[in-house]
């Protein structure tokens, strides 16, 4: 079974999206700050968390507080975006195979939410533009 929790910390740490291939599962499940549907399936969540990395993942970015189980985890974080201070929660969840099926993210303030809005759709249109 997969570790999950520390492939993705790793991922993060090494700031490589190459891993999220490794731990999602084929029928994931994305809960955006920034879009109002659920957004469903390996192929559309890895893209969404790719442009999350890009936009999230600066040298300000860090994990502050964790809270975990045998499949779940909720992981607090702080970061600065154009010189906005962004918090915000991942909640993660995973399958028996230790793949992750559910991915939630809240974020605040209200400021930090437009401006990631506004970056995560950028990054989004170039990777449909590369695709």
């Amino acid at each position: 079974m997969n570790n999950p929790l520390g492939i993705w910390h790793k991922a993060i740490k090494e700031k490589n999206t190459d891993y999220l291939r490794q731990i999602l599962a084929d029928d994931v499940v994305l809960h955006s700050p920034i879009v109002h549907t659920l957004i469903e399936g390996k192929k559309i969540v890895t893209l969404y968390l790719m442009a999350a990395f890009h936009t999230f993942v600066t040298s300000e970015f860090r994990y502050v507080r964790e809270l975990a189980n045998e499949k779940t985890a909720i992981l607090e974080f702080t970061t600065e975006i154009d010189g906005i201070f962004v918090n915000g929660v991942d909640m993660i969840s995973w399958n028996e195979e230790g793949l992750i099926s559910d991915f939630k993210v809240m974020v605040r303030p209200l400021k930090a939410v437009n401006l990631i809005h506004k970056k995560m759709e950028m990054m989004l249109e170039m990777q449909k533009s590369v695709s």
